[in-house]
């Protein structure tokens, strides 16, 4: 577009002066020239005007969040940056040396949780703003009472992205701006249905504004304007927070390895389930993890019963609970105390879907002697509980609660007449899958005190 130019309008005009394409969509962006130093307790919306005082209605304001944080007093003494970042972060999300992603407490995924050491005076750091959306509706109301105007006003940070090299600024705060575009619903230029399209509209202009206001220029404000059609007085709503994933709808919600570590430690036996059907898939690529696991002798000792259909399910919790009842029993139980303890055992019959993991023992060796060959089956039955965990963990990565209870071992010629497995599987125990209906309870941290030992 050689020898044109942007009119006031935001159309673009050709060399004669003519405007070109009269009906394109375009609009225009610039950086704001002429700001001072700002200091805590400048009115951020008062140098604005005076800096450019031909806004209009419309318009939109991007506003670099060092600046804010410098006139709402986010400046922080701070001996150490990571000290400062520590007092910011909610949650750590990865780890890789000193960098640090997390979730700091505006709720923003970030590096560092926004802490800035630049710009600032030595042995101080800057922090966000403690409420972006309240700082972008401040200056948009000062903006309304100065020149009587309809602004809106985005206030920007530099992020990186997941799967992107380099960085570019996004939106943190905002106000007057409809920040998501939810377009589902809708049809394409082909008819076809949009079913998941929402447009990140103002991280869109938070992008425009840093591609003029760059990053060491000294230029804090850049305005748009050609697009007021983004801009909307009643659209505050929740602000720049609703660009902001929730975590039921996060699918990278960790680093790799810091996944890995809270999917072993945040595990938690789900006793109550949902109705919902439980995906044969997922519990398909469960088992594939637990055939992962460590096994003497490059054996392979794992084998995963699934009963999937109701009517397995209930013929094999029927058929074991007549075995219980046989046994209390003969233990002398009365019938009240039975009945109790049949009823503390209905675990497995609210799941959805039953895994009846079994060991067998090909590969393994016989010496002739009880202690080598009482060693060996503890190996096997080791390997046995490590493919079990590593089911377990597969599921709570496929959002499936579970529950590994051993009633199958208590009696295991029921378990295999009943599945029709044969005599060598030796059933270990039973595990209950599904949805959680609840959210299992916090577990208190186990310090390593009285489980460990030096030598």
């Amino acid at each position: 577009m050689s020898g044109m130019r942007p009119g006031a309008d935001g159309r673009v005009a050709g060399p004669s002066g003519g405007v070109a394409a009269e009906r394109a969509p375009g609009y225009r962006v610039w950086a704001v020239p002429g700001l001072p130093e700002v200091r805590e307790g400048d009115d951020l919306a008062k140098l604005i005007v005076a800096a450019e005082p031909g806004l209009a209605d419309g318009d939109v304001l991007l506003v670099t969040s060092k600046i804010v944080s410098k006139a709402e007093g986010r400046i922080v003494a701070a001996d150490s940056r990571e000290d400062a970042i520590d007092a910011e972060t909610v949650r750590v999300v990865a780890r890789r040396g000193a960098l640090r992603i997390v979730e700091n407490r505006q709720g923003l995924v970030m590096a560092a949780a926004g802490v800035d050491a630049s710009n600032t005076p030595a042995g101080t750091v800057l922090l966000l703003p403690e409420d972006p959306d309240a700082s972008a509706r401040a200056i948009r109301d000062g903006v309304r009472d100065a020149l009587n105007v309809e602004v809106g006003v985005v206030v920007t940070d530099t992020f990186g992205r997941p799967w992107r090299s380099g960085l570019t600024d996004v939106a943190i705060g905002a106000a007057g701006v409809r920040v998501l575009d939810d377009l589902r619903g809708g049809v394409d230029a082909y008819g076809n249905p949009l079913s998941a399209t929402v447009v990140a509209t103002a991280d869109e202009l938070a992008a425009a504004g840093d591609l003029v206001k760059g990053k060491a220029a000294g230029l804090p404000v850049a305005v748009v304007r050609g697009l007021a059609h983004v801009v909307d007085a009643h659209a505050d709503g929740e602000g720049a927070r609703a660009l902001v994933r929730g975590a039921a709808d996060d699918m990278f919600r960790l680093g790799t390895s810091e996944a890995v570590r809270e999917a072993v430690t945040q595990r938690r036996t789900v006793r109550e389930f949902t109705d919902e059907p439980v995906d044969p898939g997922a519990v398909r690529r469960a088992v594939a993890a637990a055939l992962t696991a460590p096994a003497p002798h490059h054996t392979t000792p794992w084998r995963f019963v699934l009963l999937e259909s109701e009517a397995s399910r209930v013929r094999l919790l029927d058929a074991m609970r007549d075995a219980w009842v046989a046994d209390l029993r003969a233990d002398g139980k009365s019938e009240e105390s039975i009945a109790k303890r049949v009823r503390r055992g209905e675990v497995l019959r609210r799941a959805p879907c039953l895994v009846v993991p079994c060991l067998v023992m090909d590969g393994s060796h016989t010496y002739g002697d009880t202690r080598r060959d009482a060693a060996e089956r503890e190996m096997f039955v080791v390997a046995m509980g490590a493919g079990v965990q590593n089911f377990l963990v597969a599921l709570a990565g496929e959002r499936l609660g579970s529950a590994w209870v051993s009633s199958t071992m208590f009696c295991r010629d029921v378990v295999r007449d009943v599945l029709g497995i044969p005599p060598e599987w030796d059933p270990m125990g039973a595990v209950a899958v599904g949805r959680a209906a609840v959210a299992p309870a916090e577990r208190a941290e186990r310090g390593l005190e009285g489980f460990v030992e030096v030598r």
